[in-house]
């Protein structure tokens, strides 16, 4: 055992046993002022609120404890069941879609010569903030066919007439066009993770199994899905599965407010409830949603930690090898993909290039293209106050959270063992608390420690939200770094922030993974900004939101506003597109 003076305290270098991880660690007055910036805004902005949430669906203000009242009441509501049932759809349809179309045409995209230009135009959506993405879908799926393309191609195939249009927005079939609009908004990254799998997948494996005489079938089996495809369809089933909790701005869009009932979920019932308060049924609704969500993200770390499963022998009886998909039909389903990802673009654009008046009454189709709408946008005072206040709260608030984590995720990338494996497991449930279920108790902490409504208390919840999982990605990606080489560095007379410089210039790209998904969290956000914003603090999601209050008479400049609003998000996914799943995947799932 050797002791050397580390960020002012003496860490224990072990130098008997088995290298390990946790090979050389700091004392615990240093870990504990490194993790205190991540625990102070944990606990007082998610611990607190959640624990705050579940003493109210037990308790109220005059009887006290009430058992499960709460539940009844909120559970026996007329429409709690459909609503609940409806989560329950999305929560399994809807990751199962996209994780099939995402493997096959990840899979597609890698066989074509223009694999790279179709997960690029794949790509496009991710950046989008849903709110575009609702506008966008909206305005295909118009009711009225001299408006809505998709309304007017299905009426055509189907020989009706405009007025016997199907209503793709109508209380039928709202639900089915919500997810259609989720599906094409995720399918890009589940290209992105499969297509790092497959090309992780060394090429030894694959002639090893045709050697022993395999056919097409045992490759798909031996060589990818049981050492790499399992893992990867767990880890693209959980994210997207967690992130149909995510579906308020959508739905908010989207969904006209006469049918907004048949389109809700747990996601914007909870908000109609509770209204940005801690009530009684609202609370415990929140619970449920909790409940929920927790069960869903200890399934997802269950498969995710599961071991590789030991390789099967070879099979005694050759099988004859079977020829490979043809190259036309992956170029063919690579090029419809294509083109279905860029109908939706394309139709916001061209609504963009409408005048007012124009895009009010008819198709983009029907009218000469006139950048009226870009015009008057570039003269108004709001959405130049609304692009620059997103601009600096975006910047501050991923600063703040890059800072945050990067400190709490040098001493945790050194836990090894059961105490490794719950951190992991808690920073992952705090990734995805629903802000909805906590915003009655997160404005009371924000009045008493600020002032609710205004632009510190805004970046203040921005914060708490994004650092679990930035310190997640860094404390993966940290824990990759060789023992060895961490342990030269400590040794080597670093003071502590020189030893976490070093540690982010090693993980360039989880760094760049993090501050480029928080920027683009923040800018594109709408929930946060409705329940914490106030006169002074109005982020662009709201303004787009203002817009859509009168969805057809402002469908041109909504469109337009909503273009100008994608543009950087957009710029910087693009860009950084390789950086975000090197890191995103860089480190050990522990």
């Amino acid at each position: 055992m050797t002791d050397v003076r580390v960020l002012g305290e003496i860490a224990v270098l072990d130098d008997v046993g088995p290298p390990r991880r946790g090979r050389a660690y700091p004392a615990a007055g240093a870990t504990s002022a490194l993790l205190l910036p991540a625990a102070l805004l944990l606990g007082g902005l998610l611990v607190w609120p959640v624990l705050r949430t579940l003493h109210a669906s037990l308790t109220t203000p005059t009887e006290g404890f009430v058992g499960l009242t709460h539940f009844r009441t909120a559970l026996g509501a007329p429409d709690a069941p459909a609503v609940v049932g409806r989560t329950l759809i999305w929560a399994l349809l809807v990751p199962t879609l996209v994780t099939a179309l995402g493997y096959l045409l990840a899979a597609a995209s890698r066989r074509s010569t223009e694999g790279g230009l179709v997960r690029l135009i794949l790509v496009v959506p991710i950046a989008l903030p849903l709110v575009v993405t609702g506008v966008t879908f909206r305005l295909m799926y118009d009711p009225d066919p001299a408006r809505g393309v998709a309304t007017l191609l299905a009426t055509r195939l189907l020989g009706r007439t405009a007025d016997e249009a199907p209503q793709f927005l109508g209380p039928g079939l709202v639900t089915v066009s919500l997810m259609s609009a989720f599906v094409w908004a995720w399918v890009g990254l589940a290209v992105l993770v499969f297509r790092s799998a497959l090309d992780a997948l060394p090429p030894s494996l694959t002639d090893a199994v045709r050697a022993y005489g395999g056919n097409r079938r045992d490759v798909l089996w031996d060589a990818q899905w049981r050492p790499l495809l399992l893992r990867t369809v767990a880890v693209v089933f959980a994210l997207v599965a967690l992130g149909t909790a995510r579906t308020f701005d959508l739905i908010l869009i989207m969904a006209p407010g006469s049918v907004r009932d048949e389109a809700s979920v747990l996601a914007v019932h909870v908000w109609q409830t509770s209204a940005g308060s801690t009530s009684g049924p609202a609370a415990a609704l929140g619970v449920v949603w909790l409940a929920a969500v927790a069960v869903g993200m200890l399934v997802a770390a269950l498969f995710v930690r599961q071991a590789w499963p030991p390789p099967r022998g070879p099979d005694p009886a050759v099988a004859a090898e079977q020829p490979a998909a043809p190259r036309w039909l992956t170029r063919l389903v690579a090029a419809l993909a294509a083109i279905a990802w860029l109908v939706p673009l394309g139709v916001l654009i061209a609504t963009s290039l409408h005048t007012p008046e124009d895009a009010a009454v008819r198709g983009w189709w029907a009218a000469a293209a006139r950048p009226d709408a870009y015009q008057k946008l570039v003269r108004s005072d709001e959405l130049q106050r609304a692009l620059v206040f997103t601009l600096l709260l975006a910047t501050v608030v991923t600063l703040a959270v890059l800072i945050v984590a990067l400190l709490a995720a040098y001493p945790l990338a050194w836990l090894t063992g059961p105490t490794a494996q719950v951190t992991g497991v808690l920073l992952m449930g705090a990734a995805i608390v629903p802000v909805q279920v906590i915003a009655g108790p997160v404005n009371e902490v924000l009045g008493a420690v600020l002032s609710a409504g205004t632009a510190r208390g805004l970046a203040l919840v921005h914060i708490a939200l994004g650092v679990p999982f930035a310190v997640l990605v860094l404390r993966n990606a940290f824990a990759d770094l060789p023992a060895e080489q961490v342990r030269r560095a400590r040794v080597s007379g670093r003071r502590w922030w020189s030893m976490v410089w070093w540690l982010a210039r090693h993980n360039v790209r989880a760094v760049v993974a993090v501050a480029v998904l928080e920027f683009v969290q923040v800018w594109n956000d709408l929930v946060v900004g409705l329940l914490f914003s106030g006169p002074d603090a109005a982020p662009l999601g709201l303004f787009l939101y203002g817009q859509t209050r009168h969805f057809v008479a402002n469908s041109g400049a909504l469109a337009a506003s909503s273009v100008i609003a994608s543009l950087l998000p957009l710029l910087l996914v693009v860009l950084a597109r390789r950086q975000l799943v090197a890191g995103l995947v860089s480190g050990r799932t522990r």
